[in-house]
This record gives structure tokens, C-alpha cells and sequence, in this order.
């Protein structure tokens, strides 16, 4: 790989807006792609690997320069010499290229900086870059399990998409990729998954413009066949967001029945309608939680119920890295009541007999378990029949909870 200074200098911009302005890594680099159309594909793969690699490193980068008491020129350490001491641990000619193209920096050599990482890995917090708070949470939750999870999730994810069984099955899929020029492999976590062998635009393939598959993690499709829907049933996803999992429900129920896409954020439900017309799911009716009067002009009406709650997203720190940077103890806290909360008021959508289905991209019992304890416990009308962990080391995925709760 040959290094070129304005693509430094890109990624220098992007990790400004993620770190001084706060704003979202996707949405950074997307705009910074967009703004220079002389730049090529391998341009834009340099921009964005390498400014999702300095966000989930972002720490062990900045333990390096501390303890190393590195000199780097007279100033203080700023966005360009974390991305030096980056370019020195992944490129063989990253030496070079600094001291050629960025004179007024007086850098250390690769081996320096190497033997200061080495010297660093033998502290978790450190050697897996996570904020003090984070390691404190994960170890006191899940113990002596905490480090391989952590280590998974600084793994970069795996670009998965999920054949749409309205339109295709997932070998015909498989087939059609592979003629675009995408190499595609199974995975035994979800039934209709594929996982890309390469990255690229797959957004601009023939296959997705026809709605032939939805771009979801492996983790994430185990959810709606959870709720074990039929056909003709009434359905409702009172957390939808876009919509991934309700067209995901509308397809193992055959376009047969309904499907009612709650979320409170208008505009999530805009892109949910525009992903149903391409996936030609037509038995989803998006509705915008206005008060809390939508929620109670449904008590008692749907044969399923789904619950993909705000979480705390621990779950898929791979895709979203900048979200350790973001995210707080008391978010964490606050995100809590309002699982609690969520699970306790729109549970009441349930007619008897009926099923719910808790969900979160989270790792943390806090978030998972001991939520649906605290639900039983409080609504003896309701019983577990099911639960389980989709966890980030075993199965090499997004981490997901799910809980199958039945009203008698």
C-alpha cells in the first residue's frame, strides 16, 4: 500500500469530527467519501479502514505516546501524531513516508513504537482500548468470560445480508451475488445469512436494488424467527426503528397477516417504508409513537409482540467502535429504566396467549436477564419459555439477547 498525504490528512479530518465534534463515525466517513469523487476505491477503502481502525484504537494509540514519553515535535500530542504512531504499527513503509512528507514532526522510529505497545498489552483496558468504566461494567457482569468478549468485539464485523424470502432463497442468492462478483459463504447462526467474502458498495448491486436481500448481522436475524410468527397473524414491532426486523417478520409470515412498525423518530419509519416498497413486504403499516395514547389504542390486540429495546449497543462495538467513546455509566444507567420501563408498559399490546419477545444489542445481563427477572417478577401473567445469548466469541457475530415470554 502506497501512502499519500492528502489521504492522511482525510483521515486526520474524519477523527476531528469524531473526536472534537462528536460526531457518529458512519456518518463522518460517508460525507467525507462523498465530498471528493477524484478519490478511488482504493482511496476510499484507505479513508474509512483506517479511520475505523484509529476510533477502535484510539486509547492503546494514546497509552503508547504516554508511555513512551514520546517527543514527538515541540507540540502536544494532537490527531496526527496518533495516526504516525497507527501508520508505524500497519505499514512496513510508514517510517519513510512520515519523516518525507510531515517534516515539521520529529517522529520516533517503528521499532520504538512497537516496543512501547508490546510493553502496553498486558493490561486489558489498554491492550483492547476501552475506557476505565467499560472494563469495571463488563468484568463485574460477566467475569471471567469479560476478555474474550471484549477482544471479539474489537474484531472488525463481517458484512452479512439476509435473502429476502419474498423475492428469492438464499442459494439463488448466493448464485446471483457470485455473478455481480461478490463471493458469499454460509454461516449455521441464521438460516438465510450470507456473509461477504470482500468489502464494497454492495448497496449498488442489481440483487439489493431489487430487493433480493437486506443488509443485517447474523446475530440480528436470529431475532424475528424468535418470535415464532405465522401466517395471519397481527404482529406488532413496537421498537422498529428502520425496520430491519419487521421486514425480516414479514417475510416468514409470507406477506400473510400484519405487521404494525412502531418507533418514536418519524424519520426511521420513512427509510422502513422505503425498504418495504423494495422488498415488496406490504403488510407492514409504519406508525409514529406520538403519545402515549398509540400504545394504549393497542392493549390487547396482537398475537406477537416485539421489543428490540434502546440498549446501551455493547453488542456492536465491531461496527459502531466510536460508540466506547461515547457511551457513559449513567447512559448505561438511564438506558436501563427505560427497558424497564418500555418492557412493562407495552407488554399490555399482548392478547392472552399470546407472545413477546425482549430483545437488545447488548452483552451485559444488566440489560438482558436480569430485565426479564425483574418483568416476571412483577407479572405473574407472564412465563419464560425461552431465552438466549448470540455472544460476540462463540459465534463470531454482533452480540444479541432474546427472550421469549408467553401471556397465559
Amino acid at each position: 500500500m502506497k501512502l499519500h498525504r492528502p489521504l492522511v490528512e482525510a483521515v486526520a479530518e474524519a477523527l476531528f469530527q469524531i473526536f472534537q465534534e462528536g460526531k457518529y463515525a458512519d456518518k463522518v466517513i460517508e460525507r467525507l467519501l462523498k465530498s471528493n469523487p477524484r478519490w478511488g476505491s482504493r482511496d476510499r477503502a484507505f479513508i474509512a479502514e483506517n479511520t475505523y481502525e484509529m476510533v477502535r484504537w484510539w486509547r492503546l494509540y494514546e497509552e503508547i505516546w504516554k508511555f513512551g514519553n514520546l517527543e514527538i515535535g515541540s507540540r502536544q500530542m494532537d490527531v496526527m501524531t496518533l495516526i504516525g504512531i497507527h501508520l508505524m504499527l500497519k505499514y512496513p513503509e510508514a517510517h519513510h513516508f512520515l519523516i518525507s512528507n510531515f517534516r515539521e514532526i520529529e517522529w520516533p522510529s517503528q521499532e520504538v513504537v512497537l516496543l512501547q505497545k508490546q510493553s502496553l498489552l498486558a493490561d486489558l483496558r489498554t491492550a483492547q482500548s476501552i475506557p476505565d468504566w467499560m472494563d469495571e461494567v463488563g468484568t463485574s457482569e460477566l467475569g471471567e468470560k469479560w476478555p474474550a468478549e471484549i477482544t471479539a468485539l474489537n474484531e472488525p464485523a463481517p458484512v452479512v445480508v439476509r435473502a429476502n424470502r419474498l423475492k428469492t432463497n438464499k442459494l439463488e442468492l448466493k448464485k446471483r451475488l457470485a455473478e455481480e462478483g461478490w463471493e458469499t459463504q454460509e454461516t449455521s447462526l441464521a438460516p438465510d445469512a450470507l456473509v461477504l467474502l470482500r468489502r464494497g458498495n454492495i448497496f449498488q448491486s442489481k440483487t439489493f436494488l431489487t430487493g433480493l436481500f437486506e443488509v443485517q448481522d447474523a446475530g440480528s436475524q436470529c431475532i424475528a424467527p424468535y418470535l415464532q410468527v405465522e401466517p395471519g397473524m397481527r404482529v406488532v414491532d413496537a421498537c422498529a426503528g428502520a425496520g430491519g426486523k419487521s421486514l425480516h417478520l414479514a417475510a416468514l409470515m409470507e406477506n400473510k397477516g400484519s405487521i404494525i412498525s412502531l418507533d418514536t423518530e418519524a424519520w426511521k419509519l420513512e427509510e422502513l417504508r422505503k425498504r418495504a416498497r423494495r422488498s415488496g413486504a406490504h403488510i407492514i403499516q409504519a406508525r409514529p409513537i406520538d403519545s402515549s395514547k398509540t400504545i394504549k389504542r393497542l392493549h390487547g390486540t396482537a398475537d406477537r409482540l416485539l421489543l428490540d429495546v434502546p440498549c446501551s449497543g455493547l453488542g456492536t462495538l465491531r461496527r459502531n467502535p466510536d460508540a466506547k467513546w461515547k457511551l457513559s455509566l449513567e447512559f448505561l444507567e438511564k438506558v436501563r429504566a427505560t427497558q424497564t420501563e418500555i418492557l412493562r408498559s407495552y407488554a399490555k399490546i399482548l392478547r392472552p396467549g399470546g407472545q413477546l419477545v425482549y430483545a437488545t444489542c447488548s452483552v451485559l445481563p444488566s440489560e438482558n436477564e436480569r430485565q426479564v427477572e425483574r418483568f416476571l417478577s412483577e407479572n405473574t401473567d407472564f412465563q419464560l419459555l425461552e431465552q438466549r445469548t448470540i455472544s460476540p466469541a462463540e459465534h463470531g457475530f454482533d452480540g444479541f439477547f432474546m427472550a421469549s415470554l408467553k401471556m397465559k
